[in-house]
């Protein structure tokens, strides 16, 4: 990410963010220039704090009070670790212990199961792994082929080019206009969204609605709903240390304990987690999402590192979630080396 930051205001801005995260208390300017070995005088920081806060690194919470980084400031912070060498300590050790778990030959889910929990113990924040949904796609366009005077084919094509066909008997004779007219209403208010999207809208319309629309609606629905019911299930995604966070004070984490609770609901729902968490990565290599960067509410009180692993078609991710005010330094190191692990692990069990 690039900065206009000076050399100087850079090293500041590292130093104030690295002790914030170990204190978990705003940080002065004499302070900051006595601990952190910066070399330059106390009101040359107090200066150079004034300057970053006024660019958006940094907050001052009271003011008579330190600083605290901004999602600015932590992401700052953040871009300088992922450009320096990461260190490999305990890596042996998480690896070792994936092996033993998974036993031999390695399943993936054995292997990911292991996963979030040594991911866990070592960064003590709630930890996650998910391998790459399958079968998956945006929804481009569905239509309905008269077999017989009772019988569909129904097409679903997707933005990927996947074709799927199932052959239904809808139980009552329809006409041609009749196919195309229902095949233009779900056309018109599904297209672009993704099919397991489409399949949880359609049977909540058809439960909870209490007008059912008009004839033509209430076939096209019910045709999709039979259409769409042996889609894929959702990927399994490993979840652990969920009550970590917990035993984090409101003071030390910065996070209430309603934030907490709705992070945990997330968890729990797992489904809507794994749709957030697919939407983050979108390549090989290290993501990190801090605070207003997350697409959902729920979570712009946290930050995420989540690191992909691949061998042949076996993909996904692992990571981690906590609060900003997160070691990242060890956490960057630590989804990093277990998803190269998982690799491995994975690559010796063929």
């Amino acid at each position: 990410m690039p900065s206009n930051l000076s050399p100087r205001a850079a090293r500041i801005l590292a130093a104030l963010v690295g002790e914030y995260i170990h204190t978990a208390e705003p940080v002065g300017s004499a302070r900051l220039a006595q601990s952190a070995g910066l070399d330059v005088s106390s009101a040359t920081v107090r200066n150079t704090l004034a300057e970053l806060e006024e660019l958006g690194y940094l907050q001052q919470p009271h003011t008579s009070a330190g600083r605290v980084p901004t999602d600015r400031g932590y992401r700052f912070y953040v871009d300088q670790l992922l450009e320096a060498p990461r260190p490999t300590k305990g890596n042996a050790a998480m690896e070792a212990q994936l092996r033993r778990d998974a036993g031999s030959p390695a399943l993936v889910e054995d292997v990911l199961a292991s996963v979030s929990g040594v991911l866990s113990r070592a960064s003590k924040l709630v930890a996650f792994a998910l391998p790459m949904a399958h079968g998956y796609g945006i929804l481009k366009e569905i239509d309905f082929v008269p077999l017989s005077s009772s019988k569909v084919l129904v097409v679903v094509v997707t933005d990927d080019g996947q074709l799927t066909r199932k052959a239904i008997d809808v139980g009552e004779e329809l006409h041609p206009q009749d196919l195309r007219l229902a095949a233009n209403y779900l056309n018109t208010e599904f297209a672009g969204l993704p099919l397991e999207d489409v399949r949880s809208i359609v049977i909540d319309r058809l439960q909870h609605e209490r007008t059912l629309y008009d004839a033509l609606r209430s076939r096209a629905l019910r045709m999709a709903q039979t259409s769409l019911e042996e889609l894929p299930r959702p990927p399994a995604l490993f979840v652990d240390g969920a009550s970590a966070l917990l035993d984090e004070s409101a003071e030390a984490s910065g996070i209430s304990f309603a934030t907490l609770r709705a992070l945990l609901r997330m968890v729990e729902e797992k489904a809507r987690l794994v749709r957030i968490l697919n939407e983050y990565i979108d390549g090989p290599g290290l993501t990190v999402v801090i605070g207003q960067e997350h697409r959902s509410p729920d979570l712009r009180a946290f930050s995420l590192v989540a690191s992909s692993y691949a061998n042949g078609t076996r993909r996904g991710t692992v990571g981690v979630i906590g609060p900003m005010r997160m070691h990242y330094s060890r956490n960057i190191a630590v989804v990093d080396g277990i998803a190269r692990a998982v690799s491995r692990v994975l690559r010796d069990s063929m």
